[in-house]
């Protein structure tokens, strides 16, 4: 179970960085995605669920961010990164559905797989700072 969830995961970073890259749509990326990858209906739900929720609080999210990581400015901060930390984030500070230390934990192994040198270690930090907001 633990395994497809952090597939799902993957699948939601993809679909965002795509969306945020590419400027495709919110609603078609994860569909396409969803389709080549065969998740169950659970984690077809959650990516969905990932993706949605961070578009609909972008702005929230990109607010936490410049926060915490004032040195990198939203738009200088690499694409991966940004949206490792925005889906992170919202599961932090919005959707409540898993503990701090797991979404933290989610987002370093995604910046590890996905980011560069120091990605692991830039979002491990700016989250660090983050769950001082979360409320459980």
């Amino acid at each position: 179970m633990a395994g497809e969830r952090r597939r799902a995961r993957g699948l939601a970073l993809q679909a965002l960085y795509e969306i945020d890259s590419v400027g495709h749509t919110a609603d078609v990326v994860p569909d396409r995605l969803i389709r080549e990858q065969k998740l169950s209906e659970e984690n077809d739900k959650f990516v969905r669920r990932l993706v949605a929720g961070v578009i609909q609080n972008r702005s929230e999210i990109d607010a936490s961010i410049e926060k915490f990581a004032p040195a990198w400015p939203i738009q200088q901060t690499p694409v991966i990164d940004r949206n490792i930390l925005r889906l992170a984030i919202f599961e932090l500070l919005i959707d409540n559905e898993v503990p701090v230390k797991v979404a933290i934990n989610e987002a370093v192994e995604l910046a590890k797989k996905f980011g560069g040198d120091n990605s692991a270690r830039f979002v491990n930090g700016v989250l660090s700072s983050v769950s001082s907001l979360a409320t459980r």
